[in-house]
């Protein structure tokens, strides 16, 4: 099990003892507002089972161990060399940084521990935040697709963005 480290910040591998916060996360409208719809606890349960089981797919937690969101990468099944990256984090950790430390150090760990060669992220147009946040870290917008996305009744435009490995030869 890979546990990836920050200065501020610890990357786990999700357990068991995570369900709670899981929850917590996962049921709270501010986080999941740009994601999806909130779901039923037993909906929540099954894609907390997979988390559990996916390689790549961590918990932000701070220098106390405390949790504040989660980060993961999927590796494409139909091409190996390249991964989409996902992160949520609790509002209250929202604005100082977290994410862009836990960001960083997947990237790295996805690109020079996995090798991989792009890395890709699709956020909702009006999702400012995590916009400017993947332009900060090298990521390009590459397209955008319009009123792609329904959630909660409205139609949103789906961004897509890549960030390729430039130190890997192909």
């Amino acid at each position: 099990m890979v546990t990836l480290t920050t200065p501020r910040l610890l990357l786990t591998p999700f357990n068991e003892r995570d369900w709670p916060f899981f929850l917590s996360l996962r049921k709270n409208a501010d986080v999941m507002r740009f994601m999806g719809e909130v779901l039923d606890e037993a909906a929540i349960r099954a894609v907390f089972r997979l988390r559990c089981e996916e390689p790549n797919i961590f918990v932000i937690r701070d220098e106390n161990n405390v949790a504040l969101g989660d980060i993961g990468l999927r590796v494409s099944p139909k091409n190996p060399h390249e991964a989409d990256i996902g992160y949520a984090l609790l509002p209250e950790a929202q604005g100082k940084g977290y994410a862009s430390e836990a960001l960083t150090a997947l990237c790295d760990y996805g690109f020079h521990q996995l090798s991989l060669w792009a890395i890709n992220a699709w956020v909702l147009g009006a999702n400012q935040g995590s916009s400017r946040l993947l332009e900060r870290h090298g990521f390009t917008r590459t397209q955008v697709l319009e009123k792609a996305y329904l959630l909660n009744g409205e139609y949103y435009d789906d961004w897509v963005y890549r960030r390729e490995n430039t130190l890997t030869e192909r």
